[in-house]
């Protein structure tokens, strides 16, 4: 009779200083990922998937998706997981959610998730720029789906809602939407993973978003940087408790030796355990898994 590994028996799984086999991801691309790849650059635009150095890019280009990130490739904070540069910006161009707009169209994409560097240095960190690449995507395809990725507008998060959902109601009057907001790790870690973040806010951000007439909240948290498993299901109680509907759960990968390392690589069978509880929860849409992203499969 095979020998059965308890699931959060830590002694029985990989360590970090090498990669399980569950983690690589085979190097194939069709047509549909070099289409992907020609609009992108064609329309001069960033993508999460290219600067997080995500590892699903070769399977969601292949699929004709990517996630569009607004407001340039260098971020005002420097969180101890994240590939994006940091720095102090100065990339602004009114035009780009017009360029989104035409890609997602050429692209044919029925779905679009929107993130984006943080931009402290600005106002309104940046929700005015939401809220024209709202506009153009609806104005071009009329009902849309529309998810957000965003930051927790630091200076102005009331206001940067109220603009956002505004140009969902001017658009076309469908107000269907997903809000996404990652707290990415367990507030225990926010001072080494998540440098200039407060775990408060970004629960505050979610609840707001939550509130909002006919949209979902979404958040994310990756694993193997520290945490416990009671730390991580308090995590998904907090997040129920401002009535976030739908998670992501995935594991950290260190995308350079500049980065946090690799505390510990979970098993399937984690993240298996992870999705049932938050099912327990009461979360509607849940992924998790070893190579689980916020924007993976963000359409289904």
């Amino acid at each position: 009779m095979p020998k059965v590994i308890p699931v959060f028996d830590h002694s029985n799984q990989p360590n970090a200083g090498r990669m399980p086999v569950w983690i690589r991801q085979p190097l194939s691309a069709g047509d549909q990922f070099g289409q992907t790849a020609q609009t992108v650059s064609h329309q001069q635009l960033n993508t999460v998937c290219v600067e997080a150095h995500c590892p699903n890019r070769q399977e969601c280009w292949s699929r004709g998706t990517a996630t569009f990130m607004l407001l340039g490739d260098t971020c005002t904070r420097a969180c101890g997981f994240c590939a994006v540069k940091t720095g102090k910006p100065d990339w602004f161009d009114e035009d780009e959610p017009r360029r989104v707009a035409e890609a997602a169209l050429n692209m044919g994409l029925d779905y679009v998730v929107l993130t984006c560097v943080n931009r402290d240095d600005l106002p309104d960190g940046g929700a005015e720029i939401f809220a024209d690449t709202i506009t153009h995507l609806r104005k071009g395809k009329p009902g849309m789906g529309i998810e957000l990725l965003t930051s927790d507008y630091f200076r102005c998060q009331d206001n940067a809602i109220k603009v956002i959902y505004q140009a969902l109601q001017d658009a076309d009057g469908d107000t269907r939407m997903v809000w996404g907001h990652n707290v990415e790790t367990v507030p225990s870690l926010y001072q080494t993973v998540r440098k200039g973040a407060d775990y408060a806010r970004s629960l505050g951000l979610l609840e707001k978003a939550a509130a909002l007439p006919d949209v979902e909240s979404k958040s994310s948290i990756m694993l193997g940087v520290g945490e416990s498993y009671n730390e991580v299901i308090q995590v998904l109680k907090d997040l129920r408790a401002v009535n976030v509907q739908r998670v992501a759960i995935g594991q950290y990968l260190r995308p350079s030796k500049y980065h946090l390392p690799v505390q510990r690589y979970l098993s399937p069978a984690e993240f298996d355990e992870y999705a049932k509880k938050a099912h327990e929860l009461g979360f509607g849409w849940v992924k998790s898994g070893p190579l689980v992203r916020s924007s993976y499969h963000a359409e289904e």
